[in-house]
C-alpha cells in the first residue's frame, strides 16, 4: 500500500531507541524525512545517521527534554526551519517507573504528568500554526494499553497516561475540519528496553525468574507472544498517512489481543 508521505516531514520524540525508533525508520522508508529527538544526544546522533543512511531520508537530530515548554516550542520551529513545514507529528515519551500506592510522593505524580500529558500538549501546540497553514497534519500520541486496562504496578503510568487520550480526542474534534486528524496508539507488551525492565522488576519483585513473568504475561496474550517494534510501528504509520483520511479521534491497542474490552 502506498500510504501517501513522500516527502512529508515528520517530527518523532522518543526517538533513539525503542518503538520511537522503529516508527522514526518506518516514515523514513515510507518516504518522509524527519526531526528526531531524545535526551541522550549521542545515541540520537547514531540513530539518526544509520536511519538516513538506510532510507536516503533527510533525518534531523535534535536531543532535549520535551517536558520543557521551551524546547518542544524550539525543537518544532527546528523542524519548520530544516524543511519549511511539518506534516506529522509523533508524540512519545518514556513510561514513569513502576510502582504502586505506598511507593511515591506527589511529586512523582507531577513529574510523570509533565513527561507523560504536558509533552504532548505542548509539542501539539506547537505544530499547530504549521499544520493548519497547510491544512494537512497527522497527530498521533502513544500511550499504553492501561488507558484501557489499568496495568498493576504501573500506578504512575495508569494514572497520567489517560490524560493523553482525553487529549487528543477533544481536540480532534476541533482540527478535523483543518485537515488535521488525531489518533492514539496504545501499545500493549512490545519488545522493547522499557519491557525487559518491566519483566525484570515484576520478576524481582515476586522472586521469580524473567521467564516465568513473561510465560505468564503471553499466557493472556491471544497471538501467543510479545509484539515487535516494527509491528507497532507499522500501525503509527498508517495513522499518520494519507491512507487514514477517515481516522480520527480514535485509540488504537497494538497488543495482539490482550486487552478484551469491547471499546
Amino acid at each position: 500500500m502506498n500510504l501517501g508521505i513522500q516527502d512529508r516531514v515528520a517530527l518523532v520524540t522518543g526517538a533513539s531507541t525503542g518503538l520511537g525508533r522503529a516508527i522514526a525508520e518506518r516514515l523514513a522508508r515510507e518516504g518522509a524525512h524527519a526531526v528526531v529527538n531524545a535526551r541522550s544526544e549521542d545515541t540520537l546522533a547514531e540513530t539518526a545517521r544509520r536511519i538516513a543512511q538506510d532510507t536516503d531520508r533527510r533525518i534531523v537530530p535534535v536531543s532535549g527534554d520535551v517536558s520543557s515548554p521551551d524546547f518542544c516550542r524550539a525543537i518544532v520551529e527546528r523542524a519548520v526551519a530544516e524543511f519549511g513545514r511539518l506534516d506529522i507529528l509523533v508524540a512519545n515519551a518514556g513510561g514513569p517507573p513502576p510502582g504502586g500506592v505506598d511507593d511515591f510522593e506527589p511529586a512523582a505524580y507531577r513529574d510523570a504528568l509533565e513527561v507523560n500529558l504536558m509533552s504532548t500538549v505542548q509539542l501539539t501546540l506547537a505544530a499547530l500554526p504549521s499544520m493548519r497553514a497547510n491544512r494537512w497534519g497527522r497527530i498521533v500520541a502513544l500511550t499504553s494499553v492501561s488507558v484501557k486496562q489499568p496495568i498493576r504496578g504501573l500506578l504512575l503510568s495508569n494514572t497520567a497516561r489517560p490524560g493523553v487520550v482525553g487529549f487528543i480526542k477533544t481536540i480532534s474534534q476541533d482540527l478535523a475540519a483543518d485537515g488535521i486528524l488525531c489518533n492514539v496508539v496504545a501499545p500493549g507488551y512490545i519488545h522493547t528496553a522499557r519491557v525487559e525492565s518491566l519483566l525484570a522488576a515484576q520478576a524481582e519483585a515476586r522472586g521469580t525468574s524473567r521467564e516465568t513473568v513473561l510465560e505468564g504475561i503471553t499466557a493472556n496474550i491471544p497471538a501467543g507472544r510479545i509484539g515487535r517494534p516494527e509491528e507497532f510501528a507499522s500501525a503509527v504509520a498508517f495513522l499518520a498517512s494519507e491512507a487514514a483520511s477517515y481516522i480520527t479521534g480514535h485509540t488504537l491497542q497494538v497488543d495482539g489481543g490482550l486487552v478484551q474490552g469491547l471499546l
